[in-house]
């Protein structure tokens, strides 16, 4: 990533769950933090850009609320923005709270961004460490503002700032408390962004020298992702947005594919959500916009 693409991404991620936590009901996740880390100035700017960008994502729209700009920045956050990130934080602290009563000690976030976990889950101060990796820019960033929200920084959360994607070895964090026993990764909105030569290696990387029963979840994009356009083409504008921001997305695959990708190094599926499991999992009966991805699974995969 070029300085501060990636805190720029972390930025609008967080935009994203904090709009849905004061303005979406039901609530799928519930990132009551992210507010305070983005600033009036930033949300409004935000918002403003999401609202000009109409015309890109659907002209139609756009005509029909043209004198509505909320229920514009509702549709384009509810349709484009929200539903893949919220599906998938809600499902990934699930499986770790549930990981944890199985005798997890340690969870480390690559690609962490504006997480908030930590702070959401004070009361875990002493029995998890928490190791969030990113770009050196966005940890920065993150770190100036909760020193502006006045969001002390626990005892249990260790910043790890490099480029996991290019030099990141797990035997790096063992200088700052990591130790060698069982392990949860997440791994959220990263893999498209990766080759699937590059996924296979960090994922080796990972768990080549954790205990057995460590377990990551992540998302990942199936076959059809670069030939499916999705509801309102929002697929195909994903694909678009990532390429016009220079960071074009890489990789996906079949499930046979991940399956064995996962068994060379050493991972079993553990669980398995596809769109429609997802959408009846998180999205059922909603009267919004907001609707399970096309062509987005999620895994929780275990070290054998």
């Amino acid at each position: 990533m070029k300085h501060n693409e990636s805190s720029l991404t972390s930025l609008i991620s967080a935009f994203g769950r904090a709009y849905h936590s004061k303005y979406d009901t039901p609530i799928i996740f519930d990132d009551f933090i992210a507010n305070r880390l983005i600033s009036e100035e930033e949300f409004s700017a935000i918002s403003k850009n999401m609202i000009n960008g109409i015309q890109f994502f659907n002209r139609e729209i756009g005509q029909q609320f043209k004198e509505a700009p909320a229920e514009i920045l509702k549709w384009i956050t509810q349709i484009q923005l929200s539903p893949v990130s919220l599906a998938r934080s809600a499902y990934c602290e699930k499986v770790l709270l549930n990981e944890m009563m199985l005798g997890v000690k340690q969870y480390v976030i690559l690609g962490a961004g504006l997480d908030t976990f930590c702070f959401r889950y004070p009361e875990l101060k002493h029995s998890l460490k928490i190791f969030e990796i990113d770009h050196p820019a966005t940890q920065e960033m993150k770190k100036e503002k909760l020193e502006t929200a006045e969001l002390n920084i626990p005892s249990n959360l260790y910043f790890v700032s490099t480029d996991f994607t290019t030099r990141f070895s797990i035997e790096s964090l063992s200088n700052i408390g990591f130790e060698q026993q069982k392990t949860f990764f997440s791994l959220l909105g990263v893999s498209y962004y990766l080759s699937e030569e590059q996924n296979e290696t960090l994922l080796h990387q990972l768990f080549a020298n954790v205990p057995s029963g460590s377990s990551i979840v992540f998302d990942y994009a199936d076959e059809n992702f670069f030939v499916e356009k999705g509801k309102f083409n929002r697929v195909e504008n994903m694909v678009k947005m990532a390429a016009a921001s220079g960071e074009p997305m890489k990789a996906c695959f079949s499930y046979q594919k991940i399956e064995k990708l996962l068994e060379r190094s050493g991972l079993l599926i553990y669980e398995h959500l596809s769109p429609t499991k997802i959408q009846e999992l998180f999205f059922r009966d909603r009267t919004d916009y907001l609707s399970a991805f096309e062509t987005i699974h999620f895994i929780h995969a275990v070290k054998k």
